[in-house]
């Protein structure tokens, strides 16, 4: 069943990158705060080494995970197959934030599509490995990515993307920062 591994192989490699959704677990310290997991989609994962991996994070209802990995950095991202052979693959590591005023920024930008909204890469240093069956997963058929946050994006515009960051991202449900915040 479950198989431990100190890094990603060239076999996951292609497994993650043939997948249309993954998700994304962190959690703050606080045993009273609330444990994070996010969906995300569209063409935003990318494994750049065998122990590293990144993603586009767009904006959303909430910026947990940054919240989170700027708390105390752990993070953990699972892959699952919807189709073909039954398969998960979770990534455990050390995650950090880079923003779109960083000098990092391009380099890792530049390896996405150009969505608007992007508000942070989030990256992961990924410290072990595991696979696992996925046996009761379902299959599905993937049909095609949403369009809505890319036309909510666009519509709101930059100026008000910066707001709805400031009202909406810039802190967790539990009010820890994130480093959108210290932007500002």
């Amino acid at each position: 069943m479950a198989k431990f591994y100190e890094s990603i192989s060239d076999d996951l490699r292609e497994f993650i990158a043939a997948q249309h959704i993954f998700f994304v677990a962190t959690a703050p310290l606080s045993a009273e705060g609330h444990v994070n997991v996010s969906p995300k989609g569209m063409d935003s994962l990318r494994v750049l080494s065998p122990n590293r991996v990144a993603y586009l994070d767009l904006t959303g209802s909430g910026n947990e995970t940054s919240a989170h990995v700027r708390e105390n950095s752990r993070i953990t991202l699972m892959v699952c197959a919807f189709d073909g052979a039954p398969n998960i693959v979770r990534l455990y590591g050390k995650g950090r934030s880079v923003l779109p005023d960083t000098t990092e920024w391009g380099g890792f930008c530049e390896m996405f599509p150009r969505y608007p909204g992007a508000r942070q890469v989030i990256v992961v240093e990924v410290e072990r490995v595991q696979t696992s069956c996925g046996y009761a997963v379902p299959l599905f058929d993937y049909v095609s990515d949403r369009d809505t946050l890319v036309k909510w994006a666009e519509h709101k515009g930059e100026d008000g993307l910066t707001e709805y960051h400031r009202e909406k991202n810039w802190c967790s449900i539990d009010g820890l920062p994130t480093p959108l915040a210290e932007g500002k």
